[in-house]
């Protein structure tokens, strides 16, 4: 998994790269009939249900606009909100506000629908010993904003990209011809290039299971596409010699079952990939 301080940088990029995108050589709606010293106030309104996400990062963005803008927070991160309720109001310069409003908006709006679907799973998993994780089924150039929303909702993150974690899916075995071949040149590039990175394997039958055993330094195995009773023997098959991770098409309706099968971690792109954002407005007060 990726650092703290790798993730603030991923962080700190995406803040960067939407503000020169959105406000370019300057918001003129607001420099055209604004004064420049003019202070207001506005709040962030909700006008929908579920679990708010973004507040850290909206921090992060009024202060990259101008670290003069104070944010009183009046509902904490990750908790359950309904229509009507007032999360934050935001105090400063007024044009400071509306050159933040856009990706404030849009970041929150995103981030709190995927922490509510995220905490939906979460509950539905409630009394197993499963985790629900993401995947990298992420929108481009902003995969740090949903990873976040993803635990800020309850759930695990999964690798953050290509580079901290190895996945040995279906095309690298095929390409490298075979399990085993697959997984002895993985671990001799680890040794080569000195590298300490986890190694995920995807089995797609009960016997790529067995073979993926017979190998060392196999941190999970991903079993996918399987159904209820080919995953339980597959979890009877791997036993403790590693995690196990269930993946391929589970939804709200599949998911308990495939946590009662006994597998430790179920990943679902759609946690990321398949939400409505969360209706929010920034309202001058």
């Amino acid at each position: 998994m990726i650092s703290k301080v790798q993730f603030q940088k991923e962080i700190d990029y995406i803040i960067a790269n939407a503000i020169r995108e959105d406000v370019g050589d300057g918001d003129h709606s607001s420099l055209s009939c604004i004064p420049k010293n003019a202070t207001g106030k506005a709040k962030l309104l909700v006008k929908d249900e579920g679990v708010i996400a973004g507040i850290s990062f909206a921090q992060q963005v009024f202060s990259y606009v101008d670290d003069s803008l104070e944010v009183e927070v009046m509902i904490p991160e990750g908790s359950k909100v309904k229509y009507g309720d007032i999360v934050f109001y935001v105090y400063g310069n007024s044009q400071s506000i509306l050159k933040a409003e856009r990706l404030v908006l849009n970041a929150m709006q995103r981030m709190s629908a995927i922490a509510t679907k995220t905490k939906s799973f979460v509950n539905l998993l409630e009394g197993t010993n499963t985790k629900i994780l993401d995947t990298r089924k992420t929108t481009p150039g902003i995969r740090a904003l949903e990873k976040w929303a993803v635990k800020i909702g309850g759930g695990e993150n999964h690798r953050f990209a290509l580079y901290d974690m190895i996945m040995l899916k279906d095309n690298h075995i095929d390409f490298a011809g075979g399990i085993t071949k697959a997984i002895q040149k993985t671990q001799q590039y680890l040794q080569d290039t000195k590298r300490d990175l986890k190694i995920i394997v995807e089995a797609r039958n009960l016997d790529e299971i067995k073979e993926i055993l017979k190998c060392d330094g196999v941190y999970r195995i991903l079993i996918d596409n399987f159904n209820y009773e080919d995953t339980r023997k597959a979890v009877a098959l791997i036993g403790d010699n590693c995690l196990t991770e269930s993946s391929g098409g589970i939804n709200e309706n599949t998911i308990r079952n495939y946590a009662e099968c006994g597998v430790d971690y179920i990943s679902s792109g759609a946690l990321t990939h398949s939400v409505y954002n969360m209706d929010l407005s920034l309202k001058a007060v």
